[in-house]
């Protein structure tokens, strides 16, 4: 049998144990030793098993996994997302459709300082959507809002898949992570566009919130403060080379920390609990790269990269047209597999085959991500859409799917504006020294 025919086996039953609900990280390493061991030999197969996993653990680069988890961890613990969401309606929250609003500004701030999208729909759900279903907004909206505001804690820096596909790409992190910002902007614009329009077509849905005193306006101003001070510091940082991504990341958890400490916020109870989490989210993930890392060598010698590349790249279509191609798998794929499933699986497939055709590898790292975030809120799997479910159990799961994908058009807006002018993603990267 020809490696090339072992890959595509491999690759099947992979995709069956994913769907069986077999942990990624595993099933990946599983399928690619075994791969591996098919192809060059039961000894290479155990020796490149025992490899990978060794210099994944034991790689300095990716200390800024659990350096980011961790300051998002300390920020959720801290009450960051709280005084964040109080801020944010004081600005917003008056006017009609204001509380949707404020909660997109609100998760897109904190986004900047925890890098998980399930992290953010979870920790800000919790505090937006009882407030909007409270001043009687439409559940579908302000439950289809949460859950895809909630993405933007993938695309606004830092960024956990950002991290994975640099890894995988052997790409820079930190231009990576600033080259997320301004799509990750505007993507929340786009959101508060859908906003105003579900407001102008169903006022009802959207009434406006009720009024705050001065000393609420102090206290929630203070709030975004704190959130600008964490972003200008870590994406600061890395902007003027002052950083690397791992420093950046230990500067932001020593700033998060010390803000949760003056305020009071922060007690050994709740830091016990930020390091759980961060310990059990870096398993996870770290687990992920490794198996990934695995497959991938796995991938490698079985010539499926380069066949794939041979045959989109003899397509007679435009860049463009392969690149629609490879965005409509990617969309999808995310309707039934999980998100660092999905990259870690495509990128070590796929990522030669963008280059061959001549695209900007971080530009491509934006594209990636953004089609995920299309993932967490489309059905079948939408993660999101799930997590929202739990913070509001008494709305349909359909009614959820149904506002999440008025919001959706602004993803594929994005993404024509990604694909039409590049360089929404790649001007501010070129100019980070680091």
């Amino acid at each position: 049998m020809d490696p090339v025919t072992i890959g595509i086996i491999g690759v099947a039953v992979l995709v069956v144990i994913f769907l069986l609900g077999m942990p990624v990280g595993f099933t990946m390493a599983l399928v690619g030793v075994a791969g591996f061991m098919v192809t060059k030999g039961a000894n290479s197969g155990l020796s490149i098993l025992a490899r990978d996993f060794w210099d994944t653990w034991s790689s300095y680069n990716l200390t800024v996994i659990p350096m980011f988890v961790f300051m998002g961890s300390v920020a959720f613990y801290a009450g960051m997302s709280g005084r964040l969401y109080d801020g944010a309606y004081i600005l917003f929250g008056k006017a009609r459709g204001g509380l949707a609003i404020a909660t997109i500004v609100a998760t897109a701030g904190f986004s900047a300082i925890c890098g998980s999208t399930s992290a953010t729909a979870a920790a800000m759900g919790k505090v937006a959507i009882p407030e909007m279903r409270r001043y009687g907004y439409d559940p579908g909206l302000a439950c289809g809002c949460m859950a895809a505001a909630g993405s933007l804690g993938i695309m606004i820096p830092p960024s956990t898949i950002f991290i994975i596909y640099g890894i995988l790409s052997e790409q820079s992190i930190g231009k990576l992570f600033v080259a997320g910002v301004v799509p990750g902007l505007v993507l929340a614009f786009l959101f508060i566009c859908a906003v105003l329009i579900w407001s102008v077509f169903k006022p009802t849905a959207t009434p406006a919130g009720g009024s705050t005193t001065m000393k609420q306006k102090l206290m929630g101003i203070t709030g975004l403060f704190e959130m600008l001070f964490l972003f200008a510091l870590v994406l600061g940082g890395l902007f003027a080379g002052l950083f690397s991504p791992t420093q950046a990341a230990g500067a932001g958890t020593a700033a998060a920390i010390v803000i949760g400490v003056a305020r009071r916020s922060l007690d050994l109870k709740k830091f016990w609990y930020a390091i759980k989490d961060t310990l059990l989210i870096t398993a996870m993930i770290m687990t992920i790269v490794a198996g990934a890392t695995v497959f991938g060598h796995f991938m490698a010698v079985t010539g499926i990269p380069g066949a794939v590349s041979d045959f989109l790249g003899g397509l007679p279509v435009p860049p463009n047209v392969v690149m629609i191609l490879i965005l409509a798998m990617y969309l999808v794929a995310g309707c039934f597999m999980d998100s660092l499933a999905m990259v870690t699986l495509t990128v070590p497939i796929l990522y030669p085959t963008v280059v061959a055709l001549g695209f900007d590898p971080i530009w491509f790292g934006v594209i990636i991500v953004l089609v995920v975030e299309m993932g967490v809120i489309t059905p079948p799997v939408g993660i999101n859409v799930y997590i929202i479910k739990g913070v509001a159990p008494d709305v349909p799961m359909g009614k959820i799917f149904k506002g999440a994908m008025f919001f959706l058009v602004g993803m594929v807006i994005l993404a024509a504006l990604l694909l039409l002018f590049p360089k929404i993603a790649t001007w501010l990267p070129s100019l980070v020294t680091y």
